[in-house]
């Protein structure tokens, strides 16, 4: 690595499956050397307010940003990142609590699936959270199905989230239920309605060969950049994803994905590499936040 990056531009706070307000995600990105930070909570902005004064006091720069999961063909929850929002846009944000409101009923889908398999959930904390306006997710569900069903769990040798999500909450799984909106397409355009950067978020975290990854990426039309540069990405992964970003002039970001101190990968920030490669951020942070 020829430097550490001066800029995360994925974090999360608890506006969707983040562990801290946004101003507590903001004071830790800038004692941890941050100085372009981008809020993305899934689906809302309901933590940039906050996030721009914070970013204020701290001394750095903040895009407001989200993360919008999508679909595209059989790939069922891809991100897509919005940067530079319009984060007031009264449209931008009717389309998120549209797409909120399916994710939460597909969400109820899958625990009655579940329940139906013989756990026992309880959805107060799913419940409580519908009924702030927050984001559900499939995070939300696995803590459920956690914390209630522990010793059942451990029997079939599932002590926590990345055991669980194979054997129960991906697509093929017993408890999954599939996404049919927004598609890719829609989130480029909502995010490009809001005059913001749309930005294709870790891609092999969805795709795991390179002929997938580039496939997808010509088949995104409108896309402004990548996630080349990412916590759980190899060299080879960041130098593919950097050529072909760079042949298409797509910008190319890049982040930790930070959702808590306490997570288990995602819980530090600036902990990926460039790999003696430069980034191309474009417009991203060149406003101070107002």
């Amino acid at each position: 690595m020829r430097h550490s990056p001066s800029f995360d531009l994925q974090s999360h706070s608890i506006h969707s499956d983040g562990t801290l307000a946004a101003a507590e995600v903001v004071a830790r990105a800038a004692r941890d050397g941050v100085e372009l930070l981008a809020l993305t909570d899934h689906d809302t902005v309901d933590g940039i307010p906050e996030a721009i004064r914070a970013a204020r006091d701290h001394g750095i720069r903040l895009s407001p940003a989200a993360e919008l999961s999508a679909v595209h063909d059989a790939a069922e929850d891809l991100h897509v990142l919005g940067y530079e929002l319009d984060h007031s846009d009264a449209s931008f944000r009717d389309r998120l609590h549209d797409w909120r409101s399916d994710r939460g009923r597909r969400i109820e889908a899958m625990a009655d699936r579940l329940e139906a398999l013989g756990f026992t959930l309880d959805r107060s904390d799913l419940y409580h959270r519908t009924s702030q306006g927050k984001p559900l997710g499939r995070p939300h569900l696995a803590q459920a199905l956690l914390h209630g069903n522990r010793e059942r769990l451990e029997r079939e040798g599932i002590t926590g989230m990345d055991e669980l999500f194979p054997a129960y909450l991906v697509p093929g799984a017993p408890g999954y239920v599939a996404r049919t909106r927004p598609t890719v397409q829609e989130a480029i355009e909502a995010i490009h309605d809001a005059k913001g950067l749309a930005v294709w978020a870790h891609p092999f975290w969805d795709f795991d060969e390179p002929d997938s990854v580039i496939q997808a990426l010509d088949a995104f039309t409108g896309l402004d950049g990548v996630e080349a540069f990412y916590v759980t990405h190899t060299e080879e992964e960041t130098r593919l994803l950097h050529d072909a970003s760079a042949r298409r002039g797509l910008l190319t970001t890049g982040s930790a994905d930070f959702h808590g101190p306490d997570h288990a990968r995602f819980h530090a920030f600036r902990a990926f590499e460039l790999h003696g490669l430069d980034p191309d951020l474009g417009r991203i942070g060149d406003t101070r936040a107002q």
